[in-house]
């Protein structure tokens, strides 16, 4: 059997291929361009021609652009900072001023100053058929001056175009006219209310701070005076003077702490001179430099006389004896003077007592005087806690009574000279070319939209058309070979009527001349078609019998009644032995169609109420032999009767008297005669409309028919539109065929 078998799993990243837009190739995109040329054409053309009525029918406008920049080089005429504070040009602010230029106090003062209200362009009806209705549905009554406002206003912010140049700080005012010399006008009249509403800004600003200035400094006067005036009533209470930036008790407690540091000093020294005293004293005779240290005349005076004589006391004892007189008298003057030495140390050891208990009691008493001036003094530190806190509450009030007084001044000054940073430095002019509708521009974005409009509506109609087109849908949905493509007949069959049929009139049943078209029309693309599904049936019978050959549908209506006369026509005309069987005994449309006046029939046969003989029709020119369904119509189980033993018996009968028996059956989708059938029948046909019957509807009834799928010789596609499927599939085009069918005479 010629089918492609595949499997699944390749089968379904087939159909994932085909279906899915994303797994496209670049072939594939060009053949859905090439399968929706014509809607794509037509698309991009209705763009194309919607863009130029819209060119030809748009008012030319004309747009004119004013420049202006904040300088952030302020211009400081008193070299003084605002009382409203410097705030620092940054990108935020830049957007801020873009926002002002936007609001509406600038278009109303723009509006206001331009007597805009009276130009019909921003006051008048929106102009066409548009406009004309909504006049009459408003009923045409005068618009008040808030409503003229209202409508100005909102067509100049339409009109109107305001935005930051990059990063700088430059800003672009752009305003869009019918009249030019109007844009530039306007476009200039919005950059100079934006600097008379900044410099108006400023100094209502400046005016009120200088008014809440006036309240501030006098509020602040009165507390610095009364913060001062605390600060001399606490001082006088507690008894604080200050002396040259010091307190008072300050300076006293430094200077006898100074007082008891030297008294200290003056005790130690007295006391030294008392030790040293003392202990001199305790000498019989003091040597000479503790005479000489006590610079006393009188004990050096002394010593002197003293020591002399211990010479001459020691010369004269050495010389006269010890006992003499004169040693004896110089012995007695000795020791008269040491008694002379020792009273006057003594009085100078009383004198040096006295100066020390004098020091020492200047010394205590300088002690107690620091302690008196130290309570004092932690008396007083506890009060300057307080003091100091008045005299700083009285330095701030003083403090911000100067500032607010410098920030009065300066306000005062900059109510006579207010500056803005902003400034104009490209003022607009009167443009000499329309700026839109931009013809080229227009026209490229139509293409352009129109191409991917197109290209849109070519893939939604790819992705929704869920039907069969080409050979190779065929094969990747239902992995089986398609025989052939059959052109449609319908203009072909008018060319040949049929004696005894009635042109124009509209019947469910095929045409006979339909079902005689390979006789009648034997050199023609349709009949080439069936000439190929005989060629597959004869090489399918190579490989095992097939001799019974049943012709089936998904749906009825699909031309499977017309394949099956014109294919046992075909068969019959080359010479073989061929007999057709109505088998679609719920709607035997083939049997009404070629022998409408038959009484008997398939039926009959295998009821055994005819022979077979008795019920065949041969036609004269073919020698096809035809057996008619029969009487149908109170047929209930249809299935049960094809499905019989008799008919059974019939197909073998008929499988050994012919060569071919062909089999016209019922569609598989309304009912399951189809699947009774495999037991006798050899292959089967599928018959699909091409571009009607749906993928899903053809799978599912396959899927649900194993047996007839698998005894499936392959599927043949039917009333395809040839100049259509050229479009699907090149080599199916009129191309490769039209010049052979002008030659032979062949018919398309």
């Amino acid at each position: 059997m010629l089918q492609v078998n595949k499997p699944k799993s390749e089968i379904n990243r087939e159909l994932i291929k085909f279906e899915g837009p994303d797994s496209q190739t670049l072939a594939s995109y060009l053949d859905i361009v090439r399968r929706q040329f014509p809607t794509m054409v037509a698309i991009v053309s209705a763009c194309v021609i919607l863009a130029l009525l819209y060119l030809f029918t748009a008012a030319p406008q004309f747009t004119s652009t004013a420049s202006m920049v904040i300088d952030t080089r302020k211009v400081q005429l008193f070299q003084q900072q605002s009382v409203l504070g410097d705030v620092a040009v940054d990108s935020a602010t830049v957007e801020t001023q873009v926002e002002i230029l936007k609001s509406e106090n600038i278009s109303l003062a723009v509006i206001r100053d331009l007597h805009l209200i009276d130009d019909p362009e921003f006051t008048g009806s929106s102009g066409g058929f548009l406009g004309a209705m909504i006049g009459t549905v408003t009923g045409g009554h005068a618009s008040s001056e808030f409503e003229l406002t209202r409508k100005a206003l909102q067509r100049f912010e339409r009109n109107r175009t305001v935005k930051r140049l990059g990063l700088t700080y430059v800003m672009e005012i752009g305003f869009t006219s019918r009249d030019p010399a109007k844009a530039a006008r306007i476009a200039n009249a919005i950059a100079d209310a934006y600097i008379v509403d900044q410099l108006e800004a400023k100094y209502q600003a400046t005016r009120r701070a200088s008014v809440w200035l006036q309240d501030r400094i006098k509020e602040l006067r009165t507390q610095a005076s009364t913060a001062q005036r605390a600060v001399v009533d606490f001082k006088q209470v507690n008894n604080i003077v200050d002396t040259g930036g010091r307190l008072m008790n300050e300076q006293q407690l430094a200077e006898v702490n100074s007082q008891l540091i030297l008294a200290r000093a003056a005790t130690a020294e007295a006391k030294a001179r008392l030790d040293r005293m003392n202990d001199i004293v305790k000498q019989e005779i003091p040597d000479a430099s503790v005479a000489d240290a006590l610079k006393n005349d009188t004990i050096v005076k002394l010593r002197g006389q003293y020591v002399d004589m211990a010479s001459k006391e020691a010369i004269w004892a050495t010389k006269y004896g010890a006992d003499h007189l004169a040693a004896v008298n110089l012995r007695r003057q000795m020791t008269e003077i040491k008694k002379n030495i020792t009273d006057e140390l003594r009085r100078i050891q009383e004198s040096y007592k006295s100066d020390y208990d004098i020091a020492i009691t200047r010394e205590e008493s300088i002690r107690t005087s620091l302690a008196n001036v130290v309570s004092e003094s932690q008396l007083t530190n506890q009060a300057q806690i307080q003091l100091r806190e008045l005299e700083s509450t009285a330095q701030s009030y003083q403090a911000m009574y100067d500032n607010f007084l410098q920030r009065y001044m300066e306000s005062v000054q900059q109510q006579s000279f207010p500056i803005t940073e902003a400034r104009v430095i490209s003022a607009a002019t009167t443009p000499l070319a329309k700026s839109s509708p931009k013809t080229l521009v227009i026209l490229g974005a139509a293409l352009l939209g129109g191409l991917m409009l197109s290209f849109g509506a070519a893939m939604a109609r790819e992705l929704t058309d869920k039907v069969f087109r080409t050979t190779g849908q065929v094969e990747e949905v239902l992995g089986a070979s398609c025989i052939a493509i059959l052109p449609t007949l319908d203009e072909a069959a008018a060319s040949f009527p049929v004696l005894g049929s009635k042109p124009g009139k509209k019947s469910d049943n095929p045409q006979p001349n339909l079902l005689r078209y390979v006789v009648n029309i034997p050199l023609s693309r349709f009949a080439e078609a069936v000439r190929s599904l005989k060629v597959a049936v004869d090489l399918n019978s190579i490989v095992r019998e097939n001799r019974v050959l049943a012709v089936t549908s998904t749906l009825p209506s699909e031309g499977k009644s017309t394949l099956s006369s014109n294919l046992a026509q075909l068969m019959a005309h080359s010479g073989a032995r061929v007999i057709l069987v109505d088998a679609d005994l719920r709607n035997p449309s083939l049997s009404r169609a070629l022998v409408p006046h038959a009484e008997i029939g398939l039926v009959d046969v295998i009821a055994q109420k005819v022979q077979l003989d008795d019920a065949l029709i041969v036609d004269p020119e073919t020698k096809l032999s035809m057996l008619p369904a029969g009487k149908t119509s109170k047929l209930l189980h249809t299935n049960e009767i094809l499905a019989s033993h008799p008919m059974r018996e019939l197909v073998a009968r008929l499988r050994s008297k012919y060569d071919y028996v062909v089999l016209d059956m019922p569609p598989m989708a309304p009912v399951v005669d189809v699947r009774v059938t495999s037991s006798f029948v050899d292959s089967y046909v599928f018959v699909i409309e091409w571009g009607k019957t749906k993928m899903d509807v053809v799978k599912h009834n396959l899927r649900g028919a194993p047996e007839i799928q698998d005894k499936l010789l392959g599927v043949v596609l039917n009333k395809a539109d040839t100049k259509l499927l050229a479009r699907y599939e090149s080599y199916h085009g009129r191309y490769y065929y039209q010049k052979y069918y002008a030659r032979y005479g062949y018919v398309e």
